[in-house]
């Protein structure tokens, strides 16, 4: 770090770069409360999904117990096939949003499965829908995790070091200026004094 320099100027560059923290500090403040805002309905998204999953598993127990006979093969009947994520800006930081997705059905005979494999296949296929929906949710939640750290460590830094070191560097130019001005009175007065005894001698 440079060396303080005590003079006039050192002081006004001081001066000024206290004010545009100042002014820069309220507007990094209110970014960081608007993303812990959007963090806080984030993680409600999350829990909201989370128990429409669990609904979902609990649907499919209630609605289909016949899932336990053996015999009856469902391996690969829905799946995944593609899913598309677009970015979206919330507050000033890039967000995940599901944008597209294809969940495939297995085609299937009606006359060789039972008649309740249909029900299966759609609680399956929102089962699907809704665990990526969580997984990009989660995502989101991260992204607002780190956000709103690196934000904080900034307010932080404006709050804690830039304006007290400015402020304080002020206070010490201030202090040696004003000793200097004084120390050049008291020699004014003793070489005035120097040149009235000169005078009378």
């Amino acid at each position: 770090m440079a060396r303080l320099q005590l003079n006039k100027s050192s002081l006004a560059r001081q001066q000024t770069q206290l004010k545009s923290y100042e002014r820069f500090l309220p507007s990094l403040d209110l970014k960081r409360q608007q993303l812990m805002a959007e963090r806080a309905k984030a993680r409600e998204d999350v829990q909201r999904l989370q128990q429409e999953v669990h609904d979902l598993a609990q649907q499919v127990g209630e609605k289909l117990p016949m899932l336990a006979q053996q015999g009856v093969d469902l391996d690969g009947l829905v799946q995944l096939k593609d899913y598309q994520l677009k970015e979206v800006n919330v507050v000033g930081v890039k967000m995940p949003d599901l944008d597209r997705i294809e969940v495939a059905v297995r085609p299937y005979s009606l006359l060789a499965k039972p008649h309740w494999v249909d029900a299966a296949a759609n609680l399956l296929h929102d089962m699907i829908e809704a665990r990526l929906r969580v997984k990009v949710a989660e995502e989101r939640v991260r992204i607002f995790d780190k956000a709103v750290a690196t934000i904080t460590q900034r307010v932080n830094l404006f709050e804690k070091v830039l304006i007290p070191r400015a402020k304080a560097n002020i206070k010490k130019i201030r202090i040696y200026l004003s000793d200097e001005q004084m120390q050049a009175v008291v020699r004014s007065k003793i070489s005035k004094r120097k040149h009235a005894q000169e005078a009378l001698t």
